[in-house]
């Protein structure tokens, strides 16, 4: 009996020292398969043409293939939910914006909280703005605002409901007594087809109409986020110039993963993306879009959280908005 005993406790003390030691192993091997990188926007946007670039450069440098999805909805929420649900081995991560974090938990019921992921890196700003077809009537803002004054209801789409975008335009529109009709879809590059196919009168841009803007196709009238003009586009106008307070502070476009990610393999992770991140051809890139690199590591992302939080609920309560 004393020894089918010890034979059993050594069995147990066996299986417990293998469960410590196999994930050290695995964490060492990483990556030893395909990772998958979700997408939390549309085919297109300035999201999805940034994160496949950095998908493109991080699989040299990790040594296994790493497939894009898309999977957009709900303004991130639908792939933030879905990240939430995976296991935190790194072989599931996506390409989100700070704001589906921490800014839609604050109004409904979702699958996640910000406790729910561990924040890579952060590599831009998204920077939005009001923008209207080349060909409209509208040649300054100060043209829109007359026009939407006399035909209140006027419609715009953004990547979705209380993104940065959508935020950006019912600051202006508060700032200036106006009322509009908001029309969601699934990203940048879908409210760039409804401005297009003029099934909206203007589109809170998110980065992704910049190209279009700079084809003759597009006019921006005002930038929202930012204090200062960009000095690549020194004509647009930013809300301060206009007599308006700032909108809400810019969202950074990030990369993470679920909470719980073994920090070598986070380690490993953030530094294959950085090096992409950091080099000039994906700058190059990142100028295309009138987006700025705006490197940080993910501890500095997170710390930020709190005051997000906070600002936009302040935000909400003003607007009469019911916080969950």
């Amino acid at each position: 009996m004393k020894i089918k005993s010890a034979l059993r406790a050594t069995g147990v003390a066996g299986a417990v020292l293998t469960s410590l030691i196999l994930p050290a192993a695995a964490q060492a091997q990483y990556p030893d398969k395909p990772i998958t990188l979700y997408v939390a926007f549309a085919a297109g946007a300035t999201t999805d043409v940034t994160a496949r670039a950095l998908a493109q450069g991080a699989e040299k440098i990790l040594g296994v293939p790493i497939t894009v999805e898309n999977k957009g909805g709900g303004g991130a929420t639908v792939a933030n939910g879905l990240l939430a649900s995976k296991k935190p081995d790194g072989y599931s991560l996506l390409v989100t914006s700070t704001g589906s974090i921490t800014v839609r938990p604050l109004l409904m019921k979702l699958a996640y909280t910000p406790k729910d992921f561990r924040v890579l890196m952060q590599y831009t700003f998204y920077i939005g703005g009001l923008v209207v077809p080349a060909d409209s009537p509208w040649k300054t803002v100060d043209d829109f605002v007359a026009h939407a004054k006399k035909n209140p209801g006027m419609t715009y789409a953004s990547s979705g409901p209380n993104t940065q975008q959508q935020i950006g335009v019912e600051s202006f529109a508060r700032c200036k007594g106006l009322t509009f009709k908001h029309v969601p879809t699934k990203g940048g590059s879908a409210a760039n087809t409804a401005l297009m196919g003029k099934h909206v009168d203007f589109i809170a841009g998110s980065g992704s109409h910049i190209p279009l803007v700079q084809q003759g196709t597009f006019r921006e009238l005002v930038t929202f986020h930012v204090d200062a003009r960009d000095p690549k586009r020194p004509d647009i106008p930013v809300m301060k110039d206009i007599g308006c307070p700032p909108t809400n502070p810019p969202n950074g476009m990030i990369v993470i993963a679920p909470a719980g990610l073994p920090d070598p393999i986070a380690a490993k992770l953030t530094a294959a993306f950085k090096q992409v991140s950091d080099t000039p051809e994906f700058k190059k890139l990142l100028d295309k879009y009138n987006l700025d690199y705006a490197y940080e590591d993910g501890k500095s992302v997170q710390d930020k959280f709190p005051a997000e939080i906070e600002w936009y609920k302040k935000y909400f309560t003003d607007a009469g908005m019911t916080l969950r």
